[in-house]
């Protein structure tokens, strides 16, 4: 049994040949979605290029950012430590009091 799509298809194709006019406006239509094809798919693909340059972008701007971060973390770390070191000298009684205090805190709640 014929489908209709080749039904379609004879019937087109004993038309056409029947008229010349009509050949050159079919061959002419077929040119036409060729060119839309291809438009589409140049389409498609600069879609693709513009998405991967844009998740590019963005990747770069995120790392950039992340070790900016990181650099401003380890600053204040740096920070941190020295303002340690520094009250450590100025204190160090103090100092060896609070750590033994700790360690004893730590002591108690590990036996349990």
């Amino acid at each position: 049994m014929a489908s209709v799509s080749s039904k379609a298809r004879k019937a087109v194709d004993d038309v056409t040949e029947s008229n010349p006019d009509l050949q050159a406006q079919v061959a002419a239509l077929k040119d036409d979605i060729a060119n839309i094809t291809a438009t589409l798919a140049k389409i498609g693909k600069n879609s693709a290029k513009d998405a991967k340059r844009s998740a590019a972008s963005s990747f770069e701007s995120a790392k950039l950012r992340g070790e900016e971060t990181f650099e401003d973390l380890r600053s204040q770390a740096r920070e941190l430590e020295d303002q340690l070191a520094e009250a450590v000298r100025e204190n160090p009684l103090t100092t060896i009091a609070v750590a033994a205090g700790v360690g004893f805190l730590l002591a108690l709640i590990a036996r349990r």
